[in-house]
């Protein structure tokens, strides 16, 4: 029996979670696209209560993180959760805590009376895709395409 209890993040929390984050960004191979600080993690976690975030924790320690928040599916009538960040510590994989990870998002979506549960994976990141597909049983979303609005991309169209 895998040993592990979660918890959610609290105030005083960001640096942990910030540390999460650059983590995977490195595993990702994109540390020089993280600009999220504690400061900004406060605000839009804390403070406008915009995304949550559940840590796995093992013999009193952080080993992995969740961090999702609600979407909305016009097609169900409810809201969804979207997983937007999973990571588990490199030398706590292969120990169950990704699948405890996503089996907790799964109750807390379930809980909450949500009509389904998502996220998004980089096409190169096979163990991941096959986790998710040959573990999880999740559907790969084949035929949608993600779109992006980021940048001066964003400011532009924000104009009148």
């Amino acid at each position: 029996m895998l040993n592990c209890t979660f918890r959610p993040a609290v105030p005083g929390d960001e640096g942990v979670i910030l540390n999460f984050i650059r983590a995977l960004a490195e595993y990702e191979h994109m540390p020089d696209q993280v600009i999220a600080t504690p400061e900004l993690l406060e605000e839009w976690l804390f403070e406008k209560r915009k995304a949550e975030v559940i840590f796995a924790v093992a013999e009193g320690r952080e080993v992995g993180f969740a961090l999702f928040f609600h979407n909305f599916s016009t097609w169900l009538g409810r809201a969804g959760i979207y997983l937007e960040d999973l990571f588990v510590l490199p030398e706590e994989r292969g120990r169950g805590y990704g699948k405890a990870l996503l089996k907790e998002l799964a109750r807390i979506t379930v809980k909450r009376g949500c009509g389904r549960l998502e996220w998004a994976c980089l096409d190169w990141n096979q163990p991941s895709i096959d986790f998710y597909t040959k573990r999880m049983h999740a559907v790969p979303m084949d035929e949608w395409t993600v779109y992006r609005l980021t940048g001066k991309n964003l400011e532009e169209a924000a104009q009148p």
